[in-house]
């Protein structure tokens, strides 16, 4: 049984996607204005987690209207003020809803829900209760930016960080880069085709080609520098789009990155079946390195910060998914190396875990060119 243990390891991993979406974690969009006594505030938060929650489409067709989401709009500023709260040293503040919007983010439509807080008096520090949607999904965020001033504020919720505070007039720029490195660890974590694509360049990391077959390496350093070039390589070429997209330097189609970042992943995975690329795995990793850049940027550029606060979060939110590669390369790397004797590794976990990762990428590919949710297990 122990011998067969490494295969489920491996099809579990290329499974383990098949459940979740091919579109980027939910997220929401918080920004509050503070002046004075009076905080204004506007909410973006995507349709579809809206129709998870509380249903929108009226005729069931799968789409949308502008007049379904307006029939909606009471319920969705109930639901959504309800998991808002705000205080102002310690006093709650009312939070009364304005008017409703519909815009566009990277990963589709958001309703927008604008609202005024009135609080008794000027605060020095302002607390704020998140709680929309942890109870239907713990993997959602709410991305805040508050600005106060001259001042802007930055902050993540999860769910075990619902509760924040804020010292108004003051700077806190540890804990805002340590929230955006945090999530930038998620984010990798949570982000199965950036997982997989890179998984699938290490599978082969621990043999070299000869003779038209898997040799293993005869030594872990040899194994080593094989993955130290293929991550330096992403980490690099990742590094540069997500900084020049998060600047707005550069700016893609979504439709067409996330397409691309698909396709990557299924030719790093056939590469390993039908070998073509042997030798300089790096380069491979660093070309389409610079797509997936693109796609981590958008959780940066959808917060729309301004140019002081935005150099911290890219920062933070950088460093935090190097370290989130380098802990998953810590695990699978000796595991890799510990199995390449193995007899079965190249046909069952090279040839098998890369043939899974093909037909799970496959249909992220086919959702996003053609943007159709296709049926899963």
């Amino acid at each position: 049984m122990a011998r067969w243990l490494p295969v489920c390891l491996f099809v579990a991993l290329a499974l383990l996607p098949v459940t979740a979406s091919a579109h980027k974690p939910s997220d929401s969009y918080l920004s509050l204005n503070v002046t004075d006594e009076r905080i204004e505030g506007q909410w973006d938060i995507a349709l579809r987690d809206l129709e998870f929650a509380i249903g929108l489409d009226g005729d069931g067709d799968g789409n949308i209207s502008w007049s379904e989401l307006q029939a909606r709009h009471e319920a969705i500023a109930t639901y959504a003020l309800a998991r808002l709260r705000i205080r102002a040293d310690a006093a709650d503040c009312a939070v009364a809803p304005g008017e409703q919007l519909v815009d566009k983010h990277s990963d589709g439509a958001y309703a927008v829900l604008r609202f005024v807080v009135a609080c008794e008096g000027p605060a020095e520090a302002i607390e704020i209760d998140y709680s929309l949607f942890f109870d239907l999904d713990p993997q959602h965020r709410g991305l805040l930016r508050l600005t106060d001033g001259d001042q802007t504020h930055t902050a993540i919720f999860a769910p075990n960080a619902g509760t924040q505070r804020f010292e108004l007039g003051k700077s806190d720029v540890l804990r805002a880069g340590l929230d955006f490195l945090v999530n930038g660890i998620w984010h990798i974590w949570i982000g199965f085709d950036h997982v997989l694509f890179l998984l699938a360049l290490l599978l082969p990391a621990v043999f070299f080609r000869r003779a038209k077959s898997w040799e293993p390496v005869g030594d872990f350093r040899s194994a080593f520098v094989q993955v130290l070039k293929i991550v330096t390589a992403f980490t690099v070429a990742h590094s540069i789009t997500l900084t020049l997209a998060a600047l707005g330097t550069i700016a893609l189609p979504t439709r067409l990155v996330e397409s691309v970042i698909a396709a990557s992943v299924v030719i790093a995975a056939l590469n390993n079946i039908f070998p073509v690329v042997t030798r300089r795995l790096w380069m491979v990793a660093f070309v389409f390195g610079l797509f997936h850049g693109l796609g981590f940027a958008s959780v940066l550029v959808d917060l729309g910060l301004p140019q002081g606060a935005l150099v911290l979060a890219l920062l933070g939110f950088n460093v935090g998914v190097e370290i989130g590669q380098i802990a998953i390369v810590a695990v699978f790397l000796p595991i890799a190396y510990l199995l390449r004797e193995w007899r079965f590794y190249p046909r069952g976990g090279l040839q098998l875990g890369s043939a899974l990762v093909v037909a799970v990428a496959s249909v992220w590919f086919i959702e996003r060119a053609l943007n159709v949710a296709l049926p899963v297990l």
